[in-house]
């Protein structure tokens, strides 16, 4: 199948996409503190600090996705509740990464950030869902029961 090895790939590319989106926020971080930089005022030690936090914070963010796509790869299962929203969370993030690329950085990273969504989204949707127990009736309240009813019984 090819769950196990999207659920690889997606693990790989989150945990580069983590280390890489905390390098680059704390080189800016750094540029803006050396430089001494103000944008409208600002103060440059403020800008500098929460560059470097913001690069941790989504850094870290990326790691956990990663975690949870790790797992899923591991455990050959699903992902379910917090880690599933977390993977739709991320994958709304390429989404939007990518639309926001196009201009400034080209068609080339928005072209990467839309392969990543889509293995994203595969690694989602590639999982089938569990078979429901005889008996049990779902939301929908089909369950087992037949789609018509049965003859009905005659008197004599």
């Amino acid at each position: 199948m090819i769950r196990r090895p999207v659920a690889w790939i997606v693990a790989v590319v989150l945990f580069g996409e983590a280390l890489f989106f905390a390098a680059f926020n704390w080189f800016l971080g750094v540029v803006v503190d050396r430089q001494k930089m103000s944008l409208a005022g600002l103060d440059p030690e403020v800008m500098a600090r929460s560059s470097k936090i913001g690069g941790v914070v989504f850094g870290l963010y990326f790691a956990f996705c990663a975690l949870v796509a790790l797992l899923v790869a591991v455990r050959d299962r699903q992902p379910a509740g917090l880690g599933r929203v977390l993977l739709i969370s991320v994958a709304v993030v390429h989404g939007l990464l990518a639309a926001f690329a196009w201009g400034p950085i080209g068609p080339a990273a928005f072209f990467g950030l839309l392969v990543v969504l889509a293995l994203i989204v595969l690694l989602l949707v590639s999982y089938d869902r569990p078979p429901r127990a005889p008996g049990r009736t779902g939301s929908d309240g089909g369950g087992d029961a037949p789609v018509s009813p049965g003859p009905a019984p005659t008197t004599p």
